[in-house]
């Protein structure tokens, strides 16, 4: 709509209130009629006439100037000390309390300011004004609603040729803003016109990214600082670590030098609870994981091999997938690698060969996904191959817990933020699968089918209720879960410690029988070993000539059992013939008796007669 015209007034005057005020009616025009005009009319016949039902609208618009906010800070320091006193010489300001706290005004104001804050401490300890009065009945019509999810927003690639959303980061304070990064990890697949670039997207607007990310390399991993939202930091497809200041724009503050970065791509990048908030570390397939402080990315402050054979040989460390930190465990932090092993590691390690402190096998390919449960540290979640298993660090030979082996790929995983037996996982045909272990183990609670490319990233927002999913084709699906999953329900969390505790316990008791089965099998094995080293070596003459003998043995002996076999057989069939004629040869003397006692009767009949 083209602007004709503009009306301009100042802000102060808009929602004016209009007076209006009583007066007489007043005749403005007054038109008599002309009798003249009269034969010069014509009666119209038929007569249409139109009525519209609707009300008229009009479209205005108004251009006010924008507001521009600017965060500003005040910085509180100690003062209101009098002249001759230096707030940094203690002797002068310890004589200086001494001298106040002798006042006798000094002492009556505390005392009644005391007395006021007595009263108000009593009154907070006497009532909870935060207290839920209908917590249960909300717990009870939660229990009755079926899983559920509904997509909310879906967020695409604005490049021609698509990139895989590899990972994604939720603004640590606000959840109204997503940093996605895109890249392409296929080998040789990347085109010459293919974009770097990565975004963070305004969820109110997702039509246009907020702000373009310019790295020199695609980015692989990206982070948001929870201490600082305006600083991110990303792990590039070519071993580069960079971070972003927002406010400063869309290109990266600093760089690592090639020299001193990874050799492959970073896949995990994540930042170190520290005081200054700068110091984060990374993980890459070259088998390094390094620690890096965002003021100097000249080079990593420190380094670490994941050889687990604890050689430091870069040759044979394992290739990292995945990063796991947890903020409670400062010192310990775990490693997902290429080979499905899980290696957890302690930073605060004495030598650097006792920083590999255990290592988890269980997966038969690339673990995807290493996670921590937020309820229970000690029991963590890896997705890898065609399952997600649930491990606990007391146990280095299984997991405790796994679901079904899928027909698709597992490609990430997360546990609930707000339910400590719930976790998400995707799969590489476009599935999202959420798993509640204390509803039933068997199957997923819900299974949605979010999109027809494989899923390739996963991410669930703070409050539990909206996850992210990244498609290899760069489309980001934000779920929102239905509250039935994001609400922790009535004694869950004892139910789940007893879950875990039960199997964990199991598992023990299944290790420990396994253990004693290979001691028993490791000194059958070292006895038979012993005998062999008795006997004398063998030439291959005498080894072929041996087992000829054998092989031939076995035939005769199968032959043999043959013969036998149709010997009994027909043995059988002679025993049964004899038996019949036996049986017919007993009847026949059976009846030659009878005969003789006929005959002899006969003769004694005969004897009594005359």
């Amino acid at each position: 709509m083209e602007i004709m015209y503009v009306y301009t007034r100042k802000r102060s005057e808009f929602g004016r209130p209009c007076s209006f005020s009583d007066r007489p009616a007043e005749v403005n025009v007054d038109i008599p009629p002309d009798p003249s005009m009269a034969s010069s009319f014509i009666l119209r016949n038929p007569v249409d006439s139109y009525v519209q039902h609707t009300r008229d609208m009009s479209e205005h618009e108004v251009n006010t100037e924008r507001v521009e906010v600017e965060s500003r800070g005040v910085n509180h320091v100690e003062g209101g000390w009098p002249k001759d006193i230096n707030p940094q010489e203690v002797e002068q300001t310890i004589r200086f309390r001494k001298k106040v706290e002798k006042d006798e005004h000094y002492v009556n104001t505390i005392m009644h300011l005391g007395t006021l804050m007595e009263h108000c401490v009593k009154q907070n300890n006497a009532i909870n004004i935060y207290e839920e009065y209908f917590e249960e009945e909300e717990m009870v019509e939660v229990e009755d609603e079926s899983p559920s999810a509904k997509t909310i927003n879906v967020i695409r690639d604005p490049n021609v040729t698509k990139r895989t959303a590899t990972h994604l980061s939720w603004h640590p304070d606000t959840c109204k803003k997503l940093a996605v990064a895109y890249s392409s990890l296929e080998f040789q697949q990347n085109m010459k016109n293919m974009s770097f670039d990565s975004y963070i997207w305004d969820l109110e607007n997702p039509n246009k990214p907020e702000l373009v990310l310019r790295p020199s390399s695609p980015l692989v991993s990206l982070e948001y600082n929870p201490k600082d939202s305006h600083v991110l930091v990303g792990g590039c497809y070519n071993g580069q670590m960079a971070y972003w200041d927002t406010r400063k724009g869309g290109l990266p503050v600093e760089v690592s030098a090639v020299e001193v970065s990874h050799r492959d791509p970073v896949y995990g990048a994540i930042w170190l609870q520290s005081k200054t908030g700068t110091e984060c570390f990374s993980a890459s397939t070259d088998g390094q994981v390094l620690w890096w402080d965002i003021r100097k990315l000249s080079e990593p402050t420190e380094m670490l091999v994941l050889d687990i054979t604890r050689k430091g040989v870069l040759e044979n460390a394992l290739g990292a997938v995945t990063l796991e930190f947890e903020p409670t465990m400062p010192t310990k932090f775990m490693v997902g690698t290429e080979q499905g092993i899980v290696i957890a590691c302690n930073r605060k390690a004495k030598t650097p060969l006792e920083k590999i402190t255990s290592t988890y096998s269980g997966h038969h390919g690339p673990v995807y996904a290493l996670a921590r449960n937020p309820f229970y540290p000690k029991i963590f979640l890896t997705v890898g191959d065609w399952t997600a298993r649930i491990w606990s660090e007391e146990i280095k030979e299984s997991s405790i817990m796994w679901t079904k082996y899928h027909l698709s790929y597992l490609t990430d995983g997360c546990w609930s933020t707000v339910r400590p037996a719930v976790f998400f996982t995707t799969r590489s045909d476009g599935t999202l699968d959420v798993w509640d272990f204390l509803f039933k183990q068997n199957d997923p609670s819900l299974s949605l089918k979010v999109c027809d490319e494989p899923l390739s990233s996963l991410r669930l927002q703070d409050n539990g209720c909206i996850v992210g999913c990244g498609s290899k084709l760069g489309t980001v699906t934000l779920l929102e879960i239905s509250s039935g999953l994001c609400t922790l329900q009535r004694n869950e969390k004892m139910l789940a410690t007893a879950m875990f505790e039960r199997e964990t316990k199991r598992e023990k008791i299944l290790e420990a029988r396994h253990r004693e089965m290979r001691l028993k099998e490791r000194a059958r094995s070292e006895g038979q070993g012993s005998e062999v080293e008795e006997r004398p070596v063998e030439s291959p003459q005498e080894v072929l000539d041996r087992a000829r003998k054998e092989f031939f043995e076995v035939i005769e002996a199968e032959l043999q059992r043959q013969a036998r076999a149709e010997t009994q057989h027909l043995g059988g069939k002679v025993k049964d013939r004899a038996g019949e004629e036996a049986a017919a040869a007993q009847g026949e003397e059976s009846q030659l008796p009878k005969d003789k006692e006929e005959e002899e009767e006969e003769e004694k009949d005969a004897a009594k007669e005359p």
